[in-house]
């Protein structure tokens, strides 16, 4: 069995253990970098959690009122729960659901196809990867020794 947990041959076998000793760093990464950026983008509307209210229900989302502080929420509170790697795959769940209705809204709503939509679903990949994967060895996930 190779480091990619299979037993398919690597063509230079001595990357195998580059392979395996960055495998869990890169997942961090990923999912660090991934978080900051949720956060990033969710900061603005954290500060004015009322200010997607038109948006939301634009979307269809009625009470915009409910809605616009839970889209708020999910993504600042998600991206810093992804960020330290707490309860990552609930986090990752639900901002994953928030990212596919971006998708339909810009991909099918405003029938802006893949070109409206590819960074909703690069996002949503990303995201769907820690839904099923969670947390790698450093995380909070980790260190209390619990996870979903």
């Amino acid at each position: 069995m190779n480091a990619n947990g299979n037993n398919r041959a690597l063509i230079i076998p001595a990357l195998g253990g580059i392979y395996t000793n960055l495998g869990q760093l890169s997942e961090t990464i990923l999912r660090v970098i991934t978080g900051i950026a949720l956060i990033v983008h969710g900061s603005g509307k954290i500060a004015n959690p009322f200010g997607a209210v038109g948006m939301v229900e634009g979307l269809g989302f009625y009470p915009g009122v409910f809605w616009s502080p839970l889209l708020s929420v999910t993504e600042f509170v998600g991206g810093v729960l992804l960020t330290i790697g707490l309860f990552t795959r609930p986090a990752a769940f639900a901002t994953t659901i928030i990212l596919a209705v971006t998708i339909y809204f810009h991909g099918i709503v405003q029938g802006q196809g893949w070109g409206g939509a590819e960074k909703s679903i690069l996002w949503t990949a990303i995201l769907f990867f820690f839904v099923i994967r969670g947390a790698s060895n450093y995380s909070v996930d980790a260190k209390i020794g619990k996870e979903f």
